[in-house]
């Protein structure tokens, strides 16, 4: 990880670019009618273009290894469980509900990693399990709350992928190779399965699609793969909470939807929650160092 002031302000700039560009993706899953997995497949496969084609032009190699390999699963599921959590729930639940990821980034790290939790980590995890519960008392209908298990579960696949590409240290091929594989993976899934349950397709619709594929997803996923070079896993997530703050403001927006008081109040407990605790952590970090 690079110690270069302006490396790292880059990287954060790159990476609050990502969170805008990501933050779009509600209110375009919204507007298109197609099944969810063909929603998540189609925008992947363009995805996997753009990615692909970057890393053509720039030389660089798709490196195969546990990093790349379980970063690329990780982010194939998430990708496939937010958009039908999209389709299940509010916009502003699934994308709130996946940005647990965090906290998943801990629970990975300590399980897998041998990393031990301190206090405030361990307070950190609770508020937000806190959080999460509130959603459960809003909206209570059985497509709702499968929606927001699924958001959760999306968050869980998020963090995992976090961590993983972390990992990787500093090797662009490996972050690269992890985020091609994903929209590879997720296409492959994706279409397949949801072409069945598809029944109409307008040019609008193929429009919001290219837009979700090469701008919302893309063109990002790039950006974040150079970010993070510089950038740690807590940092990008931190910066990412411009994508949970953002999403739901453009599906007010453009759709009218609004989410209730119980997910209002759990959202707030959620990004104050993680909020806190990345600035504490980079804060600890800082006077280690």
């Amino acid at each position: 990880m690079g110690n270069n002031p302006n490396a790292k302000n880059k990287a954060m700039l790159m990476m609050a670019v990502c969170a805008i560009l990501w933050s779009i993706g509600g209110i375009f899953i919204k507007l298109i009618s197609w099944h969810p997995l063909l929603i998540a497949g189609g925008r992947s496969l363009l995805a996997a273009i753009v990615v692909g084609g970057y890393m053509a032009v720039k030389k660089i190699p798709v490196k195969v290894c546990k990093y790349s390999v379980g970063a690329g699963v990780s982010l194939a599921l998430c990708l496939l469980l937010f958009v039908a959590a999209n389709k299940m729930t509010t916009a502003a639940n699934a994308i709130v509900l996946q940005y647990t990821a965090p906290i998943f980034i801990l629970i990975v790290s300590a399980l897998f990693f041998k990393q031990k939790l301190r206090k405030k980590e361990i307070l950190a995890v609770l508020g937000t399990m806190a959080g999460v519960v509130l959603f459960f008392f809003d909206q209570l209908s059985p497509g709702n709350l499968v929606g927001n298990v699924l958001a959760i579960l999306a968050g869980a696949f998020l963090g995992t992928m976090f961590t993983l590409v972390g990992q990787g240290g500093g090797d662009d091929s490996i972050r690269l190779s992890g985020i091609f594989f994903a929209h590879v993976l997720t296409a492959l899934m994706g279409i397949p399965a949801g072409l069945p349950g598809t029944t109409s397709c307008t040019g609008a619709e193929l429009v919001y699609i290219v837009i979700l594929g090469v701008l919302q997803l893309g063109i990002p996923y790039v950006l974040y793969a150079l970010a993070s070079r510089d950038c740690p896993p807590l940092a990008c997530s931190l910066i990412g909470m411009l994508e949970p703050l953002l999403s739901p403001v453009w599906v007010l927006i453009f759709d009218g939807e609004t989410p209730g008081m119980f997910a209002l109040m759990g959202a707030a407990v959620i990004i104050g929650v993680v909020t806190w605790w990345c600035v504490a952590d980079g804060k600890a970090q800082t006077a280690e160092s």
